[in-house]
C-alpha cells in the first residue's frame, strides 16, 4: 500500500509540475467520483487515496498558481450530466479544493470527455493558456470519443494542454485514454507502473525542470549620452574700412564693399 500510494503521490506532483510556473497561470483538476472509485488497492478506497495524495500535493503549489476543482458521477447514478466544478480557479485555492475534495461520494458515471470540455472552457481556453489535470480510474462511459475530444480542444485552443494520472487501468485502458493527452502535448502517467513509473516521473520531473523558462535578468541601463561639445566661436575677424579709414573687429559672417578683412591669428 505504501508503494502505491508514493506512486501515486509522485504522478500528482509530476502532473502539478508540469504546469508552468508564471504569473497567473490557471489550471483545473478533474478528480473522478465515479462509482469505481470505491474499489480498494490494498484495503483502501481510491478515492480516499486520490484526497490524501491530493492534499499532500496542494501543500507545495506556487501560491499564485490559479488552481481548481472539478467532479463528475458524485451525486446521481447513471448521469451523464452529473459534472460540477466544486472549486473555481484561483490563486491560494488549496484549503477549498481539499474541503471539496473530503465530500466528494462516488456514485455514477464517467462522462471524463465531458468534464474535461467543462474545464476548458471554464479557463476560457479558446483565449488564454488553459491547464487540465484529469485523475481517473476508468475510462469514458458516456459515449464521447475522448481522443476526438483532444484534438478538437488542440485547435481550437490558444495553447491548451491536458494532462491524465490513472490508478487501476490495464495497459490497454491506460492506452485508450492516452489518445487525450497525445493530441494536446501532455503527459499519461500511470500510478501502478512499478520502478519504471519511478524511472519515468523522475525523468519527467527533470525534464520539466529544465524546460521551465528562467528569469530574465534585469537589463543593465544604457549609458547616458557624453554631451555634445559645445560649438568653437567663430574666429575674430579685423575689418577696414575704406570709407570710414577705420578697423573693425567683430565675427560677422561677410564684408561689405570697401571693407578688407583680416584674420587676427593671421595677424
Amino acid at each position: 500500500m505504501r508503494f502505491v500510494r508514493k506512486a501515486i503521490l509522485a504522478g500528482l506532483a509530476a502532473l502539478a509540475l508540469m504546469v508552468p510556473v508564471t504569473a497567473a497561470e490557471r489550471a483545473i483538476i478533474v478528480l473522478d467520483g465515479s462509482g469505481s472509485m470505491w474499489a480498494q488497492i490494498d484495503g483502501e478506497a481510491r478515492i480516499t487515496i486520490a484526497r490524501d495524495t491530493l492534499s499532500e500535493v496542494l501543500s507545495t503549489m506556487p501560491d499564485d498558481l490559479e488552481l481548481g476543482l472539478m467532479t463528475y458521477g458524485h451525486r446521481e447514478k447513471g448521469n451523464c450530466g452529473d459534472i460540477e466544478m466544486l472549486v473555481a480557479p484561483a490563486a491560494g485555492t488549496a484549503g477549498a479544493i481539499n474541503t471539496a475534495a473530503a465530500k466528494i461520494n462516488p456514485k455514477g458515471m464517467t462522462p471524463l470527455s465531458d468534464a474535461v470540455r467543462l474545464a476548458a472552457e471554464e479557463l476560457r481556453y479558446t483565449e488564454d493558456k488553459a491547464t487540465v489535470i484529469l485523475i481517473t480510474d476508468g475510462l469514458e462511459t458516456c459515449e464521447v470519443d475522448v481522443c476526438a475530444l483532444g484534438m478538437e480542444l488542440e485547435n481550437q485552443g490558444i495553447d491548451f494542454t491536458a494532462h491524465v494520472l490513472g490508478f487501476g487501468l490495464s495497459d490497454e485502458e491506460g492506452r485508450q485514454v492516452a489518445c487525450l493527452v497525445e493530441n494536446t502535448g501532455g503527459k499519461y502517467l500511470s500510478a501502478e507502473d512499478g520502478d519504471a513509473l519511478v524511472d519515468a516521473l523522475t525523468t519527467t520531473v527533470a525534464e520539466v525542470a529544465e524546460a521551465a523558462p528562467a528569469t530574465a535578468p534585469e537589463p543593465e541601463p544604457e549609458p547616458e549620452p557624453e554631451p555634445e561639445p559645445e560649438p568653437e566661436p567663430a574666429p575674430a575677424v579685423l575689418e577696414y574700412n575704406t570709407r570710414s579709414n577705420r578697423f573693425l573687429v567683430g565675427r560677422r559672417a561677410g564684408y561689405s564693399r570697401g571693407q578688407q578683412r583680416y584674420h587676427l591669428a593671421s595677424l
